[in-house]
């Protein structure tokens, strides 16, 4: 009895042959697919867990948990695999390690090769139209302050507006999710040059 109930059917149909199944089944379309984000869907399974952990059901809750550790070590090790045979084929990494999913995937596996500054660097290379430019990274609190030599407020100081906050929070989110926090500094803008020419003989 549970093994006729526990497999669906197709409507009208009855069981289908596995050949027939993969015809009907539609194909997917990248366009249309939702965009995949490290931080985003690491959320979301932490929403999930904390809602199994207070459904008043532990047995469900601890099953979850073990299921996405199990996941997770499976993926890093295809990860690390995937790492070791490039290396050794002698195939470039550096579209793979500059790919925002790729890498955020490696970070939280504790496989990236790069260091931090690296992998700041190559954030701050996704958002090339701001001019950014690392001034400080604070190791105990994460903080890292920038300055974007593009135009934006008033002079020296906070003055870059969100635009500019938003993409770089973004960016850095994928290559460096050890930043916690990110200030945006405007560069004071440059005196203007006097022209200084020879006035009629």
């Amino acid at each position: 009895m549970s093994a006729t109930t526990s497999r669906p059917q197709h409507a009208g149909t009855g069981a289908q042959p596995e050949h027939a199944g993969a015809e009907a089944r539609p194909e997917r379309s990248d366009a249309g697919a939702r965009p995949v984000n490290a931080e985003e869907t690491g959320r979301r399974i932490e929403e999930v867990l904390d809602r199994l952990a207070t459904s008043g059901d532990p047995a469900a809750a601890a099953a979850a948990e073990e299921l996405v550790r199990s996941l997770m070590d499976f993926y890093g090790a295809g990860l690390a695999r995937v790492l070791r045979l490039l290396s050794a084929s002698g195939e470039p990494l550096g579209t793979l390690l500059g790919d925002e999913l790729v890498a955020s995937l490696l970070v939280l596996h504790d496989l990236h090769p790069e260091d931090r500054a690296t992998r700041i660097a190559r954030a701050l290379d996704n958002v090339p139209e701001h001019a950014l430019e690392v001034v400080h990274f604070d190791e105990d609190s994460g903080a890292l302050t920038l300055r974007s030599r593009t135009g934006g407020g008033g002079g020296g100081g906070c003055g870059c507006g969100t635009g500019v906050q938003q993409a770089a929070e973004q960016a850095l989110a994928c290559f460096v999710p050890e930043v916690r926090s990110v200030e945006v500094r405007t560069a004071p803008a440059e005196p203007a040059l006097l022209q200084i020419g020879t006035g009629p003989r």
